[in-house]
């Protein structure tokens, strides 16, 4: 059976189709692909789970994909990642994306400028990464599949002579005896350069260093289009073949050439993408960091001899051993020995953290000072590590929706420039008569509007932003949350393992009848099997007690509300107030203590006999506060922003947590089902943006609802997966420094921004008034790009909140 998108001819297609159980299934999939525009003579088989249709367009391959995901059934996808070369500015973005967009089968494209990678998102089988990159070429770039997803950079993967520094220096070398005339006339020297030598020394810059101009902007002329390489080849043209021309039609009396604009100018270009170049790998530092923290080797165990393995060999169950001083290989959990581990690269936290048997080791982390013998449980694109590298690279390398606005203006970028190139030629030379005039201002039109800086703008930031955050141990899954946080005016906490520790001891044990052992062996046999905090706080109170736990059967959760099960033939319930009080059970004897110990900010869970109705006994839960709660909480209301506490807990206990950690606003009660609602409410229809922050499986659905989700490391990976940012440790206080994070990030996308957008608004007016030499607009066009991205590399001295002076942490909240 097919899993995958099969062309049968040039219009003919396989589509599969997963989760259909039966006929009306298929009737379903056939009237929704049949009501697709340019789709037709559907026919859909439940055997082999497929479609097969004729599709005019890829449009409408996609768009059928679409019908079926909307029909209630699923399309497979697949993500192939391309390095994209020979792109210079935004203008070639949007071509790159129109050229992948148009193969059948694509869903979706986007192309990333400073990383000079495309993520393609493709119906599984409907195109492979040679389909792709086929396509690219034929849009006049360069691609290869991505092999190794952590190494960054195509100048890092294809190293030649024309990427290096000596392009630049010998192409400035010939340049410099051309502007020297220029210098000299400053200080009152008279002196000019021979014709023919100006021209002997400007031709090799022109077509030898050049070439790459020429040669890419054909390729776009081709296309039908038009990208800044386009505007450097037809200024720097102009003012050489001016200048040819005025040499062989001048006589005697040799006017100014201007080979020196057109040598300059190149030369300034080719500089300025050099140090662009250099500056973009800095940008991706936080991924080959993390990168460069998985060793080759892995010392392995196997039948009790000891030997170095290449990692790729490890598998999982092998046995490693890390020496004192080593990188960890693998995700790993102890059998033997103790130490510490650095998991700073990580986490962003310093602290050394203590291993024994049982514990978890992360991959990339090193070993301290203790021999450790470890069972691997992930490797590959498993580990921990991997994920954590995945996640980085999604983020950099997808847009954020400011991103679309500056694509829909470079969109129309250079065919406006041109069209005011010619207008000031024509405007100059009808006007003034002076055509070698009119011509240079023309050139320093085409020469300074080069939008390169403008597509550089918003992925440098996000992608210097989002190292940043890496290495505080903030993951950023996609550019969208990192957009957004910024403008976060609430955010809610779930309480158990977000703001206290999630490891809730019985601090309380009360029976009705007096006898606290029997009421723990029925608290301890109905709580066996589960993995809940509580539960497992009960089953640790009754191993330290030597009780012996009784069997329960009949077993179920009562969601929301508690657990019931049999307990040597008595029926059990043991859950909350709110479940006492459906039952109408009588709590009376009981009622004083339960209040008290709320109001110690405990919880308190009942069990009860559902069939007499009557209380057995009460247990009490207590949990203390994350250490940088108050701290984290503090942060947030000194930004103006409110926040809110999402708990099952009683009323009781909600508020005491809530008073000692300063919380504007305490939800108690609040059933995992209705969080996501909570939160939808607390969004005012629109008018608050709410960030919800937590670490359960309950969670995930508020995650999913808040504009910003934000989930523990220390928790589910299901709330990981639903949460758009996610802090590596557990401390509250990294909720202040992912906000932060989004506040400096997107203040930087807006000032890159400003000074893509300033050059031109200023730069285009003075060269169409002839006030701007082409030799200054070619500096300026230049320096744009270097700005620009010189300006998101400031966010690498962006430090996290904790453990930060006052004065640093108001700083980092700005």
């Amino acid at each position: 059976m097919s899993t995958s998108v099969a062309p049968l001819n040039p219009s003919e297609w396989r589509l599969p189709v997963e989760g259909m159980t039966c006929a009306s299934c298929v009737r379903r999939v056939e009237n929704a692909l049949a009501k697709v525009p340019g789709v037709h003579d559907v026919a859909v088989n439940l055997a082999t789970e497929q479609a097969t249709l004729h599709a005019e367009d890829a449009s409408a391959l996609t768009a059928a994909a679409q019908a079926v995901a909307d029909a209630g059934y699923d399309v497979p996808r697949d993500a192939i990642e391309l390095y994209i070369w020979d792109m210079t500015c935004a203008s070639c973005v949007g071509r790159v994306e129109r050229a992948l967009r148009a193969v059948p089968g694509v869903v979706d494209a986007q192309v990333n400028l400073a990383t000079e990678r495309a993520s393609v998102t493709v119906l599984r089988g409907a195109a492979d990464a040679a389909t792709l990159a086929a396509a690219v070429t034929r849009a006049g770039y360069g691609a290869n599949p991505v092999v190794d997803a952590a190494a960054l950079g195509t100048a890092e993967t294809r190293p030649d002579f024309w990427s290096g520094p000596w392009p630049v220096v010998l192409s400035a070398a010939l340049s410099l005896p051309l502007v020297a005339p220029m210098v000299l006339e400053w200080f009152g020297i008279h002196a000019m350069l021979p014709g023919w030598l100006q021209w002997l020394l400007a031709t090799p810059v022109q077509f030898v260093f050049g070439w790459r101009f020429y040669k890419a902007g054909y390729k776009a002329v081709r296309a039908g289009a038009g990208n800044m390489d386009l505007l450097v080849a037809l200024g720097t043209s102009a003012a050489y073949g001016l200048s040819i021309w005025q040499m062989f039609t001048a006589g005697d009396a040799m006017p100014h050439l201007y080979f020196e604009s057109a040598a300059v100018v190149i030369t300034l270009v080719r500089l300025g993408k050099w140090l662009e170049t250099r500056a973009k790998r800095q940008t991706a530092d936080a991924i080959r960091a993390l990168a460069a923290l998985r060793p080759d080797t892995a010392r392995v165990r196997r039948d009790g001899v000891e030997q170095d393995i290449a990692l790729a060999q490890v598998r999982v169950g092998d046995e490693i051993v890390v020496r004192p001083g080593e990188r960890i290989p693998v995700d790993a959990e102890v059998i033997d020995g103790r130490s510490h581990a650095d998991e700073s690269m990580l986490t962003g936290e310093s602290v050394p953290v203590p291993k024994q048997p049982g514990d978890k080791l992360t991959g990339g982390a090193i070993n301290y000072e203790g021999l450790l013998v470890a069972r691997t449980v992930a490797v590959g694109a498993e580990t921990v590590l991997a994920r954590i590298i995945r996640m980085v690279e999604h983020a950099q390398a997808a847009k954020a929706p400011i991103q679309r606005m500056v694509d829909q203006v470079s969109a129309v970028f250079v065919p406006v420039v041109l069209a005011v190139a010619l207008f000031t030629l024509l405007g100059w030379g009808l006007v003034a008569h002076d055509w070698s005039q009119a011509l240079l201002n023309a050139v320093a039109v085409l020469v300074i509007a080069c939008p390169c800086a403008l597509g550089l703008a918003t992925p440098t930031a996000i992608m210097a932003g989002t190292g940043a955050g890496a290495r505080a141990g903030i993951l950023i899954k996609d550019a969208e949350a990192l957009e957004v946080a910024h403008r976060v005016s609430v955010v809610a906490f779930d309480k158990t393992g977000t703001l206290t520790v999630g490891k809730p001891e019985v601090v309380a044990l009360q029976s009705a009848d007096g006898d606290d052992a029997a009421l723990l062996a029925k608290l301890a046999a109905l709580q066996a099997g589960s993995e809940h905090p509580l539960a497992r706080a009960v089953m640790t109170q009754a191993q330290a007690r030597g009780i012996a736990v009784p069997a329960a059967t009949e077993v179920r959760a009562l969601p929301g509300r508690g657990i019931a099960g049999v307990v040597m033939g008595q029926p059990l319930q043991l859950g909350s107030e709110g479940l006492r009080v459906e039952l109408g059970a009588d709590a009376l004897a009981l009622h004083a203590v339960a209040e008290r110990l709320r109001g110690e900010g405990r919880t308190v869970s009942w069990l009860i006999d559902p069939l007499q109705r009557t209380v057995l006994g009460l247990v009490a839960f207590g949990d203390a506060l994350k250490p940088g709660a108050r701290a984290a909480i503090a942060h947030l209301r000194a930004a103006g922003i409110r926040t809110v506490m999402l708990t099952g807990d009683n009323a009781g206990a909600a508020a005491r947590v809530a008073a000692m950690l300063g919380l504007d606003e305490v939800q108690a009660e609040v059933l995992p089902q209705d969080k996501a609602a909570r939160v939808a409410a607390l969004k005012r229809n629109g008018e608050a943006v709410v960030a919800m922050v937590g670490d359960g499986i309950n969670d995930a659905p508020a995650l999913a609802a808040a504009d910003v989700g934000i989930a523990m490391s220390t928790g589910t990976d299901v709330a990981m997966h639903a949460a758009g940012i996610t802090l590596m440790r557990g401390d509250p206080a990294l909720v202040a420094d992912a906000l932060a994070v989004s506040h400096r990030t997107v203040r930087k996308i807006r000032q890159n921004l400003f000074w893509a957008f300033i050059y031109n608004v200023i730069g285009i007016p003075l060269a169409v008034a002839g006030l701007l030499n082409p030799v200054v607009a070619g500096a300026a066009m230049a320096f744009s790009s270097v700005s620009v991205v010189s300006n998101a590399l400031l966010l690498r001295r962006w430090h996290p909140l904790a453990g930060a002076g006052e004065a640093d942490q108001q700083e980092a909240m700005q």
